[in-house]
């Protein structure tokens, strides 16, 4: 059998640069991946442009994961934050830029151009790679690491896992890496989907396929709940989401409704649930029925379809209409008091039925995973095992749409590969 020093096992952002940063310390290091190509979902997210990270410093990406997760990325972010990874991939000659937002992309707009460029600095690091080259299992013996393949075992003084969870499982992220974990003592917490989009029967979100909302705030409440007040401030502000809303031919997806989508998997009901959409969530009910009330008096002539067009998609405004029961050519002037508070609350408070969400093969990554009370955040160590290291989705670390998951997964590959 082969010795190395470190052995990677999955070549997707975190491994690339785990390998990478092991191989530049000067340790033997052997990249493996199962698939011909190496970060098939880097060059597939952001819509095959691959949104790198965040324009944040590492505070904000830590908070962005929440207290627990958040408190496990500290020291992982302290060394390798956003103007880190910028500062890597302008060193390996791939520019930036900054979109509204925040979202830091590649400026040519092109995965493959980030995918080659971690090609290259793991290249340049000495690192061995090998495709096709599907791992079996990992075992501890002697002192030593045992990796089996498909092809002929290796060993190694460290190994580090980086494959991933099981979201898009034909990029090759099959799980495969909780059952190895799990064998070696790890407690795996349930994986779900997370950054789904969402399912709907509303017939006219369906109709409305291909519209997007730059500014909508969602709220999922159970299908049982029924009324706002049944649920707590603190419970609601939990499940609520905000930003950019696309209606599609099976319901929901953009921003707002993927990230709200972890809400609906962590819990038994996913079955019965509403999606409570507030299309306008710059202003309050109060405002806008103050708008409409000085439009009606001071624009009597003027068309409700016309005003509320120029705040939403014009279908969108169509169809909001039609849910308050107001003709289309409706004209302020004509428009009663019970008409304007109908509007506000369709516009405000639209309630869209949620079946479930795509589930693991749309989405963009998974919660759960290896728990985080078992792997030493300062390294990335196992502290049941030593010499195992884990890094990227395969632990139980999950971000909101906007970079952070990918920062996650280079700032925890770094350092495991400084301390493998």
């Amino acid at each position: 059998m082969e010795h190395w020093d470190v052995i990677v096992v999955g070549a997707g952002a975190a491994g690339l640069v785990a390998a990478t940063r092991a191989a530049e310390r000067g340790r033997r290091t052997l990249l493996l991946e199962k698939n011909r190509k190496c970060g098939a979902k880097i060059l597939m997210s952001g819509g095959t442009r691959c949104n790198l990270t965040h324009a944040t410093d590492a505070a904000g990406i830590a908070a962005a994961f929440g207290r627990r997760q958040g408190a496990f990325l500290r020291s992982a972010l302290a060394a390798f934050d956003p103007d880190a990874v910028v500062e890597m991939f302008h060193a390996a000659g791939v520019a930036t830029k900054v979109e509204p937002g925040g979202k830091v992309f590649p400026a040519s707009d092109s995965a493959v151009e980030v995918q080659r460029a971690l090609l290259e600095m793991l290249r340049t690091s000495g690192a061995q790679l090998r495709r096709e080259t599907p791992v079996t299992g990992i075992r501890a013996d002697g002192g030593y690491w045992i990796v089996s393949t498909t092809g002929d075992d290796a060993t190694a003084a460290a190994v580090i896992v980086t494959v991933g969870g099981q979201s898009y499982p034909g990029c090759g992220t099959t799980g495969d890496g909780y059952g190895w974990a799990k064998a070696l003592g790890h407690k795996i917490i349930p994986p779900r989907p997370a950054l789904a989009p969402l399912a709907s029967s509303a017939r006219w979100v369906a109709e409305l396929r291909g519209v997007t909302v730059p500014d909508v705030q969602i709220e999922l409440r159970p299908g049982d709940e029924t009324a706002p007040v049944a649920a707590t401030k603190r419970q609601r502000a939990e499940r609520t989401r905000r930003g950019s809303l696309l209606l599609t031919h099976f319901g929901l997806s953009g921003p707002a409704a993927m990230n709200a989508s972890g809400v609906l998997t962590a819990t038994p009901h996913a079955g019965a649930w509403q999606a409570i959409c507030d299309f306008l969530p710059a202003i309050s009910e109060e405002a806008l029925a103050a708008e409409l009330a000085a439009a009606a008096r001071n624009s009597g002539r003027r068309q409700v379809l016309t005003w509320i067009a120029e705040r939403l998609p014009r279908r969108l405004a169509t169809e909001l209409l039609a849910q308050a029961q107001i003709p289309p050519d409706r004209a302020f002037a004509e428009l009663a008091r019970r008409e304007r508070t109908e509007l506000v609350a369709a516009v405000k408070r639209t309630c869209i039925p949620i079946s479930g969400s795509l589930g693991f093969k749309k989405a963009e990554v998974t919660a759960g995973g290896v728990d985080l009370a078992e792997v030493d955040s300062r390294t990335m160590q196992s502290k049941l095992a030593p010499g195992l290291f884990f890094a990227g989705e395969i632990l139980d670390v999950d971000g909101p749409i906007g970079g952070y998951n990918f920062q996650a997964a280079f700032s925890t590959g770094r350092l495991a590969g400084e301390s493998a």
